[in-house]
């Protein structure tokens, strides 16, 4: 997929999620848990979200006493409440796209940008662990192991048969011997995932 249209795709989810988390939608669990991971970058996005609600009146001020040029004053309004809106859409694709452990596998979700499924059959264990990461980025590759990352961090690790690659945003990624993901709550997460383990042992 081109940049454009994974750029284009990208902004239709995020006004997709501000729609329907708007309108109260449920969330989609496919017969499955689900476990969230806003945890650790909800007072983060608190913030830009307040500054941004606060940036819109006093930018509308200095244009309207800075800049003479009439539309000016209406063009920064609308580039100002597009992005309010856009982070607001942007959180709402954190809510309603957790990680979910359903009949499958363990569907990890980043967003609308990440969703890729680890079948049962190819999982040796899962376990809780805290990592840092030293970048941010939501897609890591790190040791021979797939990470995704929410606020520089992974708490769950999960353990694979044998080497296996993932489609991502910009494609098929390099094959894996692991998959780490964060989860806010990592126990509850293992304990599922060891559940479905179990009875697909069975």
């Amino acid at each position: 997929m081109s940049v454009l249209r994974r750029a284009a795709a990208a902004e239709a989810a995020t006004w997709r999620n501000l729609a329907l988390w708007v309108t109260r939608r449920p969330v989609e669990l496919h017969g499955g848990q689900a476990f969230g991971y806003l945890g650790v970058v909800k007072p983060i996005l608190g913030v830009f979200l307040g500054l941004s609600v606060v940036e819109i009146p006093v930018l509308d001020l200095i244009v309207k006493h800075v800049i003479p040029w009439g539309p000016a004053r209406l063009i920064m309004l609308v580039i100002s409440v597009w992005g309010l809106l856009w982070m607001l859409g942007f959180l709402g694709g954190l809510i309603r796209n957790p990680h979910l452990v359903v009949a499958e596998g363990l569907r990890v979700r980043m967003a609308s940008s990440v969703d890729i499924v680890v079948p049962w059959e190819d999982v040796v264990s899962v376990s809780k662990h805290y990592r840092s990461m030293p970048s941010s980025k939501a897609v890591q590759y790190e040791d021979g192991a797939l990470h995704i990352v929410v606020g520089s961090q992974t708490s769950v690790d999960v353990r694979l048969r044998r080497p296996l690659s993932f489609e991502l945003p910009r494609g098929t990624g390099e094959q894996v011997d692991e998959v780490r993901l964060y989860a806010d709550d990592p126990d509850g997460l293992v304990r599922a995932a060891r559940a479905h383990l179990e009875a697909y042992a069975e």
